[in-house]
């Protein structure tokens, strides 16, 4: 005949009692901890040249930056000093998170 020890005996009430589960299973869990992020006023590059409005984003602390033709053609800004930005998203004084993308809608400076 085998005896069963108390250890196993334990283990086993435990294991059918449902410990270690939570008490109110309707419960939500438990949110992670939050880490705190800086948020970054976003400046206001409307009416800049395309050069000097990424180098403010830049130097807010906005890094991941895109750029479109604003008039629709899919045009390429390749020299940036020739084109003015004429819209922005996020718009100006949003506050956002740094990994945040900005895009800037620019023309060429005459259009």
């Amino acid at each position: 005949m085998r005896t069963i020890t108390s250890g196993v005996i334990a283990a086993l009430v435990l294991t059918g009692c449902g410990a270690g589960a939570p008490s109110n299973p309707a419960a939500p869990p438990a949110a992670p901890p939050k880490t705190s992020v800086r948020l970054i006023k976003v400046p206001a590059v409307v009416g800049k040249n395309h050069q000097l409005a990424q180098n403010t984003m830049q130097a807010a602390g906005l890094y991941d930056l895109r750029e479109e033709d604003a008039t629709g053609q899919g045009r390429l800004l390749i020299w940036d000093r020739n084109w003015v930005v004429v819209r922005q998203t996020p718009p100006a004084g949003r506050r956002v998170r740094p990994d945040t993308v900005v895009t800037l809608f620019s023309k060429k400076i005459g259009e």
